[in-house]
C-alpha cells in the first residue's frame, strides 16, 4: 500500500464505529453523498413543520363551519377561515366570498376549485426533489464506486506480487462503501417522497370534498344566507 492509503486507514481506524469507519474509507465521493444526504434532510424536516402547518382537522373544522352556514351567518364563516389560514381554509373562504358577494352557483364552484388549483404548489413545496436526489445519490454512489475500482486496480499494477491482493481487496471494499452510502440516502429519501405524496394528496382531496359539500350546503340554503 502506498502511504497516503495508510494514512486514510490509520485514521479510520481510530473510529469505533462501523458506519464512521465506513464513511471515512469512502474517499472524497463519501464527501458529495453526506452533502446530498444533508439536503435530503433538510427537505424533509421543512416539508414536515410546513405540512403541519398547512393542514388542519378537516372533521372539525367542517362540523364548525357548517355549523355556521346553516345559521346562515356567512360573516362568522368567513372571519371562521381568516383564523386558520390554510389551503382547506383558503379554498372554502373562496367560495363563501362569492356566495356573500350574491353570486351564481357555477361561479362559487369555479372560485373554489381555483383556489385548489393556487393552494397545491403550497403543499408540494420542494417535494419533488426528494425523488430527484434520491436518483442523484445513488449515481453518486456508482460514480465513487467507479473512481474507487480505477484507483484500486492502478494500484495494484504498481504493487509487488505479496501485496496485490491484500490492496485489491481493500480497494473494493472501500469503493463499496459509496455505493452502499449513496443506496442509504437514496432509500430513506424516497420512502419520505412516498410519505409526502400520500400526505399532500390527502389535503388535496380534502380540499376537494370539503368545497363539493359545501357547495351542497350554500345550494340547499341559499334562503338563509344573510351578508
Amino acid at each position: 500500500m502506498d502511504v497516503q492509503t495508510v494514512e486514510i486507514l490509520d485514521k479510520c481506524s481510530q473510529y469505533g464505529n462501523f458506519v464512521a469507519k465506513s464513511f471515512c474509507q469512502g474517499g472524497d465521493i463519501m464527501k458529495l453523498i453526506a452533502l446530498i444526504g444533508m439536503i435530503v434532510l433538510f427537505l424533509v424536516l421543512e416539508r414536515l413543520m410546513s405540512l403541519q402547518r398547512l393542514t388542519v382537522d378537516k372533521v372539525n373544522l367542517n362540523e364548525n363551519l357548517f355549523a355556521m352556514l346553516l345559521r346562515g351567518d356567512l360573516k362568522q364563516a368567513i372571519a371562521f377561515c381568516d383564523s386558520r389560514p390554510t389551503p382547506l381554509t383558503n379554498t372554502l373562504k373562496s367560495g363563501l366570498i362569492q356566495v356573500m358577494n350574491k353570486r351564481p352557483d357555477e361561479e362559487v364552484q369555479v372560485a373554489m376549485d381555483a383556489s385548489v388549483l393556487r393552494e397545491t404548489p403550497r403543499l408540494e413545496g420542494w417535494t419533488s426533489f426528494l425523488a430527484v436526489f434520491g436518483n442523484v445519490a445513488v449515481l453518486v454512489g456508482l460514480l465513487g464506486t467507479i473512481i474507487g475500482l480505477i484507483t484500486s486496480f492502478a494500484g495494484v499494477a504498481k504493487a509487488d506480487q505479496a501485496t496485490k491482493a491484500a490492496q485489491l481487496s481493500q480497494g473494493i471494499a472501500e469503493a463499496l462503501n459509496c455505493t452502499a452510502f449513496g443506496l442509504l440516502v437514496a432509500i430513506f429519501s424516497i420512502v419520505t417522497y412516498g410519505f409526502f405524496q400520500i400526505r399532500i394528496g390527502r389535503a388535496i382531496n380534502d380540499m376537494q370534498e370539503s368545497s363539493m359539500t359545501l357547495m351542497n350546503l350554500v345550494v340547499a340554503n341559499r334562503d338563509k344566507m344573510k351578508d
